[in-house]
């Protein structure tokens, strides 16, 4: 495990980069340029490191007034994986995957994970950018599950979805915008969840390429549950699939 902490100066950064060191997010000063943040420009986009362009009131505040030239990343507590990678790992006849699409709250993302370890799902995959950080309240939240259950980045969940697909993974999209409920959708296969974000829900373009869709019945008067909750609901009914 290591600590979360900041580095700044670009140099400094294209060297953590070129020796592995797994960033969360790296914060440009906007109107940055040159041929040095060029080189550091070209790694990002090679190794999809998520990235904000911030003004330099902000990155003044992260580096704590020290020399940051403009760019300071954050490292990432853990280690993200390769969604193809993890996916030879797996052996199982039925793996379970959990797709979070812009999931933003960190609270709700890390109650997220210490449900998905506990269910047994295989693997989380998120999108690079406008993900919710796995910071230390993601990571208090998830009471340690964050360490214990791999976490792919993709540059786009559709590409994961259509890489899963091609695996014999059926896509199945938990959302209101159907009249099928979890219960009548058979989890017991190769399986991956998709759980949208807390306002919009799941994307339309993923929607149209989900093999199917399903909802939470609800029974009062509150239009939805927290995403987390519904989070949990859906994996407890594919391990209950599981053992009926």
């Amino acid at each position: 495990m290591q600590d979360t902490s900041n580095i700044f100066g670009i140099r400094a950064i294209i060297e953590a980069i070129n020796a592995g060191q797994s960033l969360e997010k790296i914060y440009i000063q906007k109107g940055l340029s040159g041929p040095l943040f060029s080189e550091l420009n070209t790694l990002i986009k090679k190794n999809n490191i998520s990235t904000s362009h911030v003004p330099i009131e902000k990155l003044n505040h992260l580096s704590k007034h020290q020399n940051h030239q403009g760019v300071v990343a954050k490292i990432s507590p853990i280690d993200f994986y390769n969604l193809e990678t993890i996916f030879t790992t797996i052996n199982k006849e039925t793996p379970l995957f959990l797709l979070l699409d812009q999931i933003t709250d960190v609270r709700n993302f890390g109650a997220i994970l210490r449900t998905a370890e506990c269910t047994g799902v295989d693997a989380i995959i998120i999108p690079n950018q406008g993900s919710a950080p796995l910071n230390a309240d993601a990571i208090k939240t998830s009471a340690g599950a964050a360490f214990k259950i791999p976490i792919c980045k993709v540059n786009h969940l559709l590409d994961a979805i259509y890489f899963l697909q091609a695996e014999g993974i059926q896509i199945v999209a938990i959302t209101e915008k159907t009249d099928a409920t979890i219960y009548t959708v058979d989890l017991n296969k190769p399986t991956a969840l998709i759980m949208g974000s807390e306002h919009k829900g799941i994307t339309s373009s993923i929607l149209k390429i989900a093999d199917a869709k399903a909802k939470l019945p609800l029974l009062g008067d509150i239009a939805s549950l927290n995403v987390s909750v519904a989070c949990g609901v859906a994996l407890y009914e594919a391990v209950r699939q599981k053992f009926s």
